[in-house]
């Protein structure tokens, strides 16, 4: 009796939790705290216990990630990215899709999918703007006209970086309710005046392209969105044994799930929006382009050309971006000794360890070169304070995702609870019905449900109530607990089709170029492609890369102690 008593107080904690993350009634990092206080109260597990839970190592991992991205966005490093990627593909409408595309992956695989897409859009407005107003009869843009086309970004980057300021205080990877301002707030019936169909269809497919980019640029390394970093944690704590997962072999595995998504992607996109035109849209021939193509390239220069030469933070940024990326993959990459095996104490150091020590030296090297003797010609010293630091602590406060922290640390308890109480052994017991399927039918029937779900429910919450289930299934059916939880993390980032399925398809809505039905009918296909692409993943390159087809020793003890 007193177990039963503690696996339906643990599924008490478990249903009300959910249902406050579901209902959004209260704040997802409130709600978080719910099993802090309910589960000593039922006597599930100790506060001490349970406090334990919401700091763990990807915490530390995900506080020296935003140290560099707070110092990417303050010194527009992904602004210098994005032009000169634009400036590289020009102003055809199909080669400028897949250079935003990459350009919005390449950012959103170190930083987040929200603030990757609160960056990249504004850019892509600046440009949609010269792409929509430029007639193509005017060779020179008149003095009164620029001035509107400056107040026009201007309002744009405003608002903007309101909705970036807005969205990050709240969540960074996770799934919030945004409700866009109404299209009369933003005066856009003024603001956009489609010459032709064609150009309105530009519009729609570069900005709704800029969301999915981020979504597969996030699935790429584990630190890309929140989920992958909750599945990693879970995983690490329920099998201790395991050391299979880590940044080299996710990314070993994810990178060409990216490429594959990103080239299908824009073929859909392509063909949804602009039909299949590929020889006029991704022509780079300089005789095929129209005055206004031209026009809207010089625009894009003047731009860059603004951000003058490369400054000395931006180029201690991008060392750092490197050089963090660097360490990740010769920690331990596997097939040869990594860097931590020059130390004698063996699974000390993890990823969180690299990109903590890194993100330390942003506060202290000076944001100002140092200079040794005289003073450089046309040097101005009252640019920056020589004793000003890269980032400042206020800088890394305005990114770090906090509600994220404790969001993720109230899942980790909720997972203990799970195991502590018995519950996950329980519910594994009731999923015996699913042995006489294939593995792969498991795989994707749980696949499907998680993608329907998340669509409504926010990733962190959707990944937080089906791990301990998915573990406690693949023990049960000794199946590999990878050949399901991996699939499963990635689908639950293909929350695509609705504006308050993610953050960055909140923002990119918030412009007002497309409608629901846009979003509904583009991202029913990515949707589509990604199950698809994930499926192969892992029953080709996956099962040698993860040993999938065997039920691991790691997976074997765990059961056995649980079920003690």
């Amino acid at each position: 009796v007193p177990e039963l008593w503690l696996e339906a107080s643990c599924a008490y904690v478990l249903i009300v939790t959910a249902v406050y993350w579901v209902s959004e009634a209260v704040p997802l990092g409130a709600a978080a705290l719910v099993p802090a206080f309910l589960y000593p109260l039922f006597g599930v597990m100790k506060s001490s216990e349970v406090a334990a839970e919401y700091f763990k190592n990807t915490t530390l991992l995900l506080m020296g990630v935003i140290c560099v991205a707070a110092s990417v966005e303050k010194w527009n490093l992904h602004k210098r990215i994005a032009l000169r990627m634009v400036m590289m593909a020009g102003a055809k409408p199909g080669m400028l899709l897949l250079c935003f595309m990459c350009c919005t992956t390449v950012l959103s695989m170190w930083l987040s999918n929200t603030s990757t897409t609160a960056m990249v859009m504004p850019i892509v407005e600046a440009v949609l703007q010269e792409l929509v107003n430029a007639e193509e009869e005017h060779e020179v843009i008149s003095t009164a006209g620029s001035t509107t086309t400056e107040e026009n970004n201007a309002t744009t980057t405003d608002f903007s970086s309101l909705m970036h300021t807005k969205v990050l205080s709240h969540v960074v990877s996770a799934q919030i309710l945004v409700l866009p301002p109404k299209p009369t707030e933003l005066d856009l019936s003024t603001k956009y005046q489609y010459q032709s169909r064609h150009d309105h269809m530009v519009c729609k497919c570069l900005s709704l392209s800029i969301s999915y980019a981020a979504t597969i640029g996030g699935l790429t390394t584990i630190i890309g969105t929140s989920t992958s970093l909750i599945f990693l944690e879970h995983f690490n704590n329920h099998y201790p044994n395991a050391e299979v997962v880590n940044f080299g072999t996710w990314f070993l595995f994810s990178f060409p799930i990216s490429l594959i998504m990103l080239v299908l992607t824009w073929f859909w996109m392509h063909w949804l929006f602009l039909g299949c035109n590929f020889k006029e849209t991704c022509s780079v021939s300089k005789k095929k382009k129209t005055k206004r193509e031209e026009m809207s390239e010089r625009r894009i220069q003047e731009e860059y050309e603004k951000l003058g030469n490369v400054s000395y933070p931006e180029m201690v940024t991008g060392f750092f971006f490197i050089l963090m990326t660097l360490l990740w993959f010769t920690r331990e990459p596997g097939f040869v000794p990594g860097w931590s095996s020059f130390f004698e104490k063996k699974g000390y150091r993890t990823d969180a360890t690299v990109s903590v020590f890194l993100g330390f030296l942003l506060f202290l090297i000076p944001a100002k070169k140092p200079c040794f003797g005289k003073r450089e010609k046309g040097e101005r010293s009252t640019d920056i304070n020589t004793f000003n630091p890269i980032i400042t602590w206020k800088d890394f406060q305005k990114t770090m995702p906090w509600e994220i922290v404790v969001l993720v640390g109230g899942g980790y308890a909720l997972a203990a609870g799970c195991k502590t109480s018995g519950l996950s052994t329980w519910i594994g017991r009731q999923m015996l019905s699913l042995s006489s399927l294939p593995y792969w039918a498991v795989t994707l029937l749980a696949c499907i449900l998680v993608s329907l779900v998340t669509e409504f429910v926010s990733n962190p919450a959707t990944i937080t109530i089906f791990l301990p289930i998915l573990c406690s299934m693949s023990e049960t059916l000794l199946i590999n607990p990878l050949y399901t939880l991996i699939p499963v993390t990635m689908c639950i980032s293909f929350a695509v089709m609705l504006p308050v399925g993610n953050p960055p398809n909140a923002i990119v809505f918030s412009y007002g170029h497309c409608q629901i039905k846009d979003m509904v009918k583009a991202g029913l296909g990515v949707n589509l492609i990604g199950l698809a692409v994930v499926m192969v993943a892992i029953n080709t390159w996956g099962i040698r890369l993860f040993q999938l087809n065997t039920f691991p020793e790691w997976a074997a003890v765990s059961n056995i102690t649980s079920q003690t």
